[in-house]
């Protein structure tokens, strides 16, 4: 087993499906797929062919009520040992609490999301964001970010090295490409990943010439460095580095794999609803420009 998934208690709905996150509105399921958890997508129906890709699903209370918030204490009794049990029977590598309450519950402890400290047994333990539509204060991207980097963490894969370009024009601006997938939509500085035997620069000069059609340009110094996890290509995640790279401004005619390429100011890069994960980094590197 790659991962055990455990929802907080069942709903209404699930209750009804007799099968888990079965609201229509829940978004477990495509986030799944769109982590690359699932080969496709699956239905709740569908819940036991999870077994096929290393995954399975339980809950932490058993009780169905309308929400989490109308569990009590009680309803968690034996939650841990329960899931202790599970581990030591099926040994997966991750134990993934879909909702701080489904881990609150199990340890009567707060966690932040994310790798947790704790462990059962062999097993790591992981806090994802609830799914549920009633945690809609939490975007799609947000969740997102969290199972994506479950699912680099949880492949077994290699991290990638990474080289990315923050070009800037004279006026300040700063050119950033857009991909866009059936599930996400994100900018991010062009660039990519270092092959066997290439410096940063060597990588760059061929990356930004591949994408952006830029063949001649100073390389600046090292702005930061930042490790992403995800499950792509055979890694799981890629630390970037990330450099200046000062030019005179230019107008993109070729495109590598992007759908978009765009100059912007700091106070565009800010307004951007599907912003760099790295925003605040490049925000904060403005004065170096």
């Amino acid at each position: 087993m790659r991962v055990v998934f455990v929802g907080i208690n069942p709903g209404r709905f699930s209750d009804a499906a007799r099968a888990h996150f079965a609201n229509p509105r829940n978004d477990f399921w495509r986030l799944l797929h769109a982590a690359g958890f699932t080969s496709r997508l699956y239905e709740p129906s569908e819940q036991f062919a999870l077994l096929e890709e290393g995954i399975g699903v339980t809950n932490a209370a058993a009780r169905t009520t309308p929400g989490s918030g109308d569990l009590r204490r009680a309803d968690f009794a034996g939650s841990a040992e329960r899931l202790e049990q599970i581990v030591r029977e099926l040994k997966p590598g991750w134990l993934a609490f879909v909702g701080k309450e489904a881990y609150r519950g199990t340890f009567n402890e707060r966690p932040e999301l994310g790798l947790q400290e704790r462990t059962l047994a062999d097993t790591r333990l992981f806090v994802l964001p609830s799914t549920s539509p009633a945690n809609a204060a939490v975007p799609w991207r947000e969740r997102l970010r969290w199972f994506d980097e479950l699912s680099g963490r949880s492949s077994g894969a290699p991290m990638r090295d990474a080289a990315r370009g923050v070009i800037v024009a004279p006026d300040g601006r700063t050119l950033l490409i857009r991909y866009v997938t059936a599930y996400n939509a994100w900018w991010i500085p062009p660039g990519g990943g270092v092959h066997a035997g290439e410096t940063d620069e060597e990588t760059l000069r061929r990356e930004l010439h591949e994408e952006v059609g830029l063949a001649e340009f100073e390389l600046g110094p090292l702005l930061f460095e930042r490790e992403h996890y995800f499950s792509l290509d055979g890694f799981c995640g890629q630390r970037n580095r990330y450099y200046l790279v000062r030019v005179p401004h230019f107008e993109v005619e070729q495109l590598g794999e992007g759908s978009e390429a765009r100059w912007f100011t700091v106070d565009e890069l800010r307004a951007l609803a599907d912003p760099p994960r790295d925003i605040d980094e490049l925000v904060s590197s403005a004065s170096d420009w």
